[in-house]
């Protein structure tokens, strides 16, 4: 085994093979209270676990898992799913090619073999299924699509897929599937799971027609009832306004990542302004733009990233209010938020929450997953939850980091690793010595990032996907960064240079697009060893 370090809270065990990483899986899910363990997040050869600082160390952790016997342990034999596909995916003809053989082989190899899922992960429903015999393993893409669509039936390495939802990838497309691998409406969401066996099925081909079973949760659970109250109602998102909370925490099983506020600091700042409990959901507003009509009395406070702050009454008079402050609204006032002065996302939230259930432990709305209460629009009413259990409001808070403009340069810390190795000593200079500019194709998945000179890598083999991190600096084929934040996927085949230090997340998540993010490493990549005796 080899122990790397991830981050602060974070580690990752690189074992010999796909076996091997779901014996260790396995062991470890019986020691998780006894280590401290927050999350496991298996992969290819690879586990990711996140732990509690606070109660153990790496080191330690390293020593524990160590002294474990992986000798044993294969993946459960699930149920057989047929997947129908039509195979015009644009790198069809590109797979082909690499491969030395024809397209009609391509698609043979791929109908006539079994395939197994090994894991999930990158996105909720995404499967990796593997097959001993279909003899097309291909490179992923050198620099991954900011869109695929969802169906879209793709190879990387030794891996097949489905992508379940539109999102970024790397993978190669030779088909296309109308199977929809994960869907809420369903009583089990994920049609594919750990262990499931596939046919695929060209769908030209096929005499029968495949479908999914009918049996469906009571809608309730997935869409909760909209309470008749209006108190709110929305008369402008600008350019983005979604619930969030902390997130989707220890949900990695179901494939799904911690999403959440991007500035977890602002988020619980406002819920203290106005005496709510901390993880109370609020309004990410992204670039200002927000307004709202109040239906009844209330008090709302506004914190994160500046802008000018407008209400204005019934009888049509106008006054500033201030952020990090409580604003007590009576009805029929406007209250509006203009553009950002600096920063990205602002957070508006209501003094008792806002009456909303939760999706899979969480009200956030994750845009990668498409997981949680859809993104606001013009026209939409909310309610507020009438809690009499609150504390006082509070009159003390204040932003808790420097909120970047666009043109400034921004100093991330960051610990280097996992795969730092697999790049040159000089790329690894390079990654903290010369400035990397925001582009305008960052959203809450991650920054991408340019810079004047690629980082060029030493190692050249595909990697086998494996577990990231929330500000996992991630380095495609091109050797341009993208730094993965709160919607990331939870696996990727890019390896991952380092990463930013958990206390530097929230102002990642406030870099606007044209600013500049100066690296710095606060330590050399070393392993950690552990001390028991290799089973394996």
């Amino acid at each position: 085994m080899r122990f790397l370090p991830v981050n602060l809270d974070v580690l990752m065990v690189e074992l010999d093979s796909l076996k091997q990483t779901m014996a260790l899986t396995n062991l470890l899910q019986s020691t998780i209270n006894q280590w401290h363990i927050d999350e496991v997040i298996p992969a290819a050869r690879t586990i990711l676990i996140r732990y509690n600082p606070i109660l153990t160390d790496a080191n330690t952790l390293a020593n524990h898992i160590a002294n474990l016997d992986i000798a044993t342990g294969v993946i459960v034999t699930g149920e057989l799913v047929t997947i129908p596909v039509h195979y015009h995916g644009e790198d069809l003809a590109q797979v082909a090619t690499y491969l030395g053989i024809t397209v009609a082989e391509v698609i043979k190899r791929h109908t006539d073999n079994e395939y197994q899922v090994a894991f999930c992960g990158f996105a909720p429903g995404f499967a990796y299924m593997v097959s001993k015999n279909s003899q097309l393993n291909v490179p992923r893409l050198k620099s991954p699509r900011v869109r695929i669509p969802a169906g879209s039936v793709a190879l990387a390495g030794e891996f097949s897929s489905v992508y379940p939802q539109a999102s970024p990838g790397g993978w190669q497309l030779i088909g296309i599937t109308d199977l929809a691998v994960w869907d809420l409406q369903r009583e089990q969401p994920a049609l594919l799971k750990p262990g499931s066996r596939v046919n695929f099925v060209d769908a030209r081909k096929a005499t029968k027609k495949y479908h999914l079973p009918t049996a469906k949760p009571d809608k309730a659970t997935i869409n909760p009832p909209i309470d008749p109250q209006q108190d709110l109602k929305i008369l402008a998102t600008g350019l983005q306004t979604l619930l969030q909370d902390n997130g989707r925490i220890g949900q990695a099983a179901l494939g799904i990542s911690e999403s959440g506020a991007m500035d977890k600091g602002a988020l619980h700042s406002a819920n203290r302004v106005l005496g709510n409990p901390i993880n109370e959901a609020v309004l990410e507003i992204t670039q200002g733009g927000f307004k709202a009509q109040i239906n009844g009395a209330m008090v709302v406070a506004v914190t994160g990233a500046p802008c000018d702050i407008t209400v204005t009454t019934a009888q049509s008079e106008k006054y500033k209010a201030s952020m990090y402050q409580p604003i007590q609204l009576a009805k029929g006032d406007v209250i509006a938020l203009g553009s950002n002065k600096c920063g990205v996302r602002s957070y508006f939230a209501v003094r008792g929450g806002f009456n909303t259930s939760a999706i899979l432990t969480s009200c956030s709305y994750d845009t990668l997953a498409q997981v949680g209460p859809a993104p606001l629009k013009i026209g939409q009413t909310l309610s507020i939850t009438r809690n009499s259990k609150l504390n006082a409001v509070s009159l003390n808070e204040a932003p808790a980091i420097n909120y970047p403009a666009a043109g400034d340069v921004v100093v991330l810390d960051i610990v280097l690793g996992p795969r730092t190795d697999w790049f040159t000593q000089q790329a690894v200079a390079l990654l903290s010595s010369q400035l990397w500019q925001v582009t305008p194709a960052s959203n809450r998945i991650g920054l991408r990032l340019a810079g004047e000179m690629p980082l060029t890598r030493a190692k050249q083999q595909e990697l086998p996907s494996e577990g990231t991190c929330i500000g996992a600096i991630q380095i495609p084929a091109n050797g341009q960064p993208v730094l993965f934040l709160n919607d990331h996927p939870l696996t990727g085949g890019y390896p991952v240079i380092g990463a930013v230090c958990n206390y530097h997340l929230d102002l990642a998540g406030q870099i606007p697009v044209n600013a500049k993010i100066k690296f710095n490493p606060i330590g050399i990549f070393e392993e950690f060893k552990g001390s028991g005796t290799d089973h394996a």
